[in-house]
């Protein structure tokens, strides 16, 4: 079942490359780039690839309708999130645009410094249900910070119809990877999974704003 996932994810990969590369040959002005978007997008699924895991800790086995629950509904939910926080982004983007870096840069460090404190912490592992409103309060949860993500989208121009999705489908295959990974593993990678989560995003605004400035 990830195998099938993952096909999938890579044919989405080469489409996503393609529109995107089209995309930027008629723009003068320099985006966000494929892998600031790849990474930004492993950044915020740390979060449902931490919960995934101990979903397949409390379940014991990494049965097909388990993985297509977390893979759906976390990667549901982290593709509406940014979505949501992109068209509320832009009613904004006029008046704040010569700021907007800088929102960037501080909305991406202050989510990656929470993903890195709660890393440290010893929070309890979820349970074994994948009822409805278990699963979406889950999926609300692990996909909060993509709604913040999604506010600095409109700030860069992004696309968000291609970059939700991707972002969508990439969740979908960790949370899928982090629910067998829970079953063989247990919660030994938890944590430090948050962590890189949380330091990607915070090098990847410091990235943004100094592009804005000129530094680099």
């Amino acid at each position: 079942m990830i195998w099938v996932g993952l096909d999938f994810f890579l044919l989405f990969l080469r489409k996503f490359c393609a529109d995107f590369k089209g995309r930027k040959n008629n723009q003068e002005e320099k985006e966000m780039g494929f892998l600031e978007l790849f990474f930004i997008a492993v950044g915020l699924a740390m979060d449902a690839f931490a919960v995934s895991i101990c979903k397949g800790l409390s379940v014991g086995v990494a049965k097909p309708k388990y993985i297509l629950c977390v893979g759906l509904y976390f990667g549901g939910f982290q593709a509406l999130m940014p979505t949501i926080g992109y068209f509320v982004g832009v009613n904004f983007k006029g008046a704040i645009q010569s700021v907007d870096h800088w929102i960037a840069f501080i909305l991406l460090a202050i989510i990656g410094g929470n993903m890195i404190r709660e890393s440290r912490g010893e929070e309890e592992c979820v349970g074994a249900r994948f009822d409805v409103k278990e699963m979406t309060a889950l999926a609300v949860a692990t996909s909060i910070d993509a709604l913040a993500v999604g506010v600095t989208f409109a700030f860069l121009d992004v696309n968000i119809a291609p970059a939700a999705a991707f972002i969508g489908c990439l969740t979908f295959v960790i949370s899928a990877a982090g629910l067998k990974i829970g079953t063989v593993f247990g919660t030994k990678y938890r944590n430090k999974a948050e962590c890189f989560g949380g330091i990607v995003l915070i090098l990847i605004g410091l990235k943004i704003l100094l592009e804005h400035l000129g530094i680099v």
